[in-house]
């Protein structure tokens, strides 16, 4: 991989600045829950950067899990099958300058942030080679969890920290000093239900734990 220069670098980020835009104009459109999406989209963005050394995706990859994250709900106003709506708009708006794969991946991370997990049963997620379907289960892995901890859209968790260990993924949870027990208890069987794939994917067991802000 030929090394990005200063000047190279700043060029890729303007480009994807200018993508998120579109990225954003397009949930504005869908009217989708500001507070939630971006709240989820810090957990998301959080949790790559500390799984890096188990997940080993690059640039790319953070951006399409930025984008799926802002966009995971906006399928909302269509009713119980948001989740394949999302992927639809993505696959199908004119707003977002992306390629069709692009848009597969995104739109199908999008997709899988709740049901049912990738499957090449999926005729979308079965059209994306070999290392983009590996890049969608992490993502969407991540995802999942990003969207467990703001469950009922209470926005208790503020951040959250992870150690990798053996056979383990330790995650520490910043709560606000008002997340009582009943809503700690909600997240955590939200988080156990939705963790399925990480510990598949990544082949460790998940660990919750808390402390106050």
């Amino acid at each position: 991989m030929i090394e990005k220069t200063g000047a190279s670098r700043s060029s890729y980020s303007q480009k994807q600045n200018g993508r998120f835009r579109a990225v954003l104009r397009l949930a504005e459109k869908c009217d989708y829950d500001r507070v939630h999406s971006h709240r989820v989209t810090h957990l998301a963005l959080r949790l790559f950067d500390q799984l890096q050394a188990i997940h080993g995706l690059g640039e790319n990859a953070r951006f399409w899990l930025k984008c799926g994250a802002v966009l995971h709900d906006i399928g909302k106003g269509s009713g119980k099958s948001h989740h394949k709506t999302a992927l639809k708009i993505v696959l199908s708006t004119p707003e977002l300058p992306f390629d069709m794969t692009t848009r597969r991946i995104i739109g199908l991370v999008a997709r899988y942030h709740r049901k049912a997990m990738p499957s090449l049963q999926h005729r979308h997620f079965a059209k994306l080679n070999g290392r983009h379907r590996k890049t969608v289960k992490k993502l969407a892995a991540i995802l999942r969890i990003a969207d467990a901890l703001d469950s009922r859209h209470h926005g208790l968790v503020r951040t959250i920290r992870c150690e990798i260990m053996a056979g383990q993924i330790v995650s520490r949870c910043e709560l606000h000093r008002d997340a009582y027990s009943e809503y700690r208890k909600l997240i955590k069987r939200k988080v156990n239900q939705k963790g399925v794939l990480l510990e598949k994917v990544f082949g460790r067991k998940l660990s919750l734990k808390w402390y106050a802000a």
